[in-house]
């Protein structure tokens, strides 16, 4: 059997330096906000090419903490994308505001640049953009926009550790970039953490005090924050991992080399342009039907996964908030199947997976 995805695996090859990372941190006595925590925002924040980066302690907290320190009036509407994941639009309710759903591009899974003017209201204050899968939106684009209309940008990167446009990281297009380091992802931890890039010394600051109960000062409250703090321990296994996180995604792009050579014809495979560097958090292909070439391919030994089974808009909770008809975003949440792509995964592995497509029954050997 072909896995999703083996965690275990993936994080094998740096075993022993995460044991040993474990270790300090747990012999030195300090578990919150301190040297580690320190150390990896200075390195993260290098990486990515920001000023600044804040830990917290994930990627939804990230996004929420971010749109506070906007000081956005309260109830302002937010443009975000119709098929993102539903966390980008918990934080833009947490955050006291409302989103206003922008339909995607069908063939990149990104929103879609031409739709964001259609989408404005007198309310409309801020854009908050999710680079999925690991390819970065059309930033150019977006932040034309949002600078013609003296909107604020939050980039939602919780896919997209190391992803460029034009040359630039995801991260540092906005006001705030927004990081989870849950442990699926490209940089991933061993349990929940996140982060905030940013320039803006200011945001920077407020940020730093919002998620440590508001506060800089021990018993002195600034703000009214929260507790989301990234803690030592995770932090110092993230420092592990990022100085092999350029090794780890060419090997992902590697893999998604493979595919994009040999699975069939018939299979509608992740778009790509040549000023985008894509990270390939997820190998994303669409099927019209999706769930019968699911159910061959594991029948055959490949898991896949679904991302993701539901529109925002259709899901319980975000009943009376969320409403209207967006079919792009419908059409691919009912074709979209993820495809296996890790750092556990070999290229053999990969051909493997292309040479099962390749013997699909007829009713499946259909163009997408």
């Amino acid at each position: 059997m072909i896995e999703y995805e083996s965690l275990a695996r993936s994080n094998e090859q740096f075993m022993a330096d995460l044991e040993a990372a474990a270790t300090r941190v747990i012999r030195s006595g300090w578990y919150v906000l301190g040297q580690e925590v320190s150390a990896f925002e200075g390195e993260f924040a290098q990486y990515v090419g920001a000023k600044h980066c804040i830990g917290v302690a994930n990627g939804l907290d990230a996004l929420i903490l971010s749109i506070e320190a906007l000081d956005l009036p309260k109830g302002s509407d937010i443009l975000v994308a119709s098929n993102t994941y539903i966390a980008t639009i918990l934080a833009i309710l947490r955050a006291g505001h409302k989103p206003v759903l922008v339909e995607p591009e069908l063939a990149t899974f990104n929103i879609d640049p031409a739709r964001l003017a259609g989408a404005m209201t007198a309310t409309t204050r801020a854009i908050c953009v999710t680079h999925m899968f690991g390819k970065s939106c059309r930033m150019d684009a977006i932040t034309a926009f949002a600078k013609a209309n003296s909107l604020k940008l939050v980039e939602d990167c919780a896919q997209s550790h190391g992803a460029k446009f034009q040359g630039r990281m995801t991260g540092t297009f906005g006001d705030a970039g927004c990081f989870s380091f849950y442990p699926t992802k490209n940089l991933g931890a061993v349990g929940d953490a996140g982060a905030v890039t940013t320039d803006d010394d200011a945001l920077a600051d407020r940020l730093r005090h919002l998620r440590n109960y508001g506060s800089k000062q021990k018993y002195v409250n600034r703000y009214a924050g929260i507790n989301s703090r990234l803690d030592e321990l995770q932090a110092a296994l993230l420092r592990v991992k990022l100085p092999h996180l350029d090794a780890m995604t060419a090997h992902k792009r590697a893999l998604a080399g493979v595919y994009a050579a040999n699975l069939p014809a018939w299979v509608q495979k992740p778009a790509q342009h040549a000023d985008e560097f894509d990270v390939f958090h997820i190998y994303a292909i669409r099927h019209p039907q999706r769930d019968a070439l699911r159910q061959y391919l594991l029948d055959a030994g490949v898991k896949t996964e679904v991302h993701y089974p539901i529109p925002p808009h259709h899901q319980q909770a975000m009943r009376g908030i969320l409403s209207g008809h967006y079919p792009v975003s419908e059409e691919q949440h009912a074709t979209e199947l993820s495809l296996p792509i890790s750092n556990g995964h070999t290229a053999a592995d990969i051909r493997r997976v292309c040479e099962i497509f390749a013997s699909a029954p007829p009713n499946l050997a259909i163009p997408s």
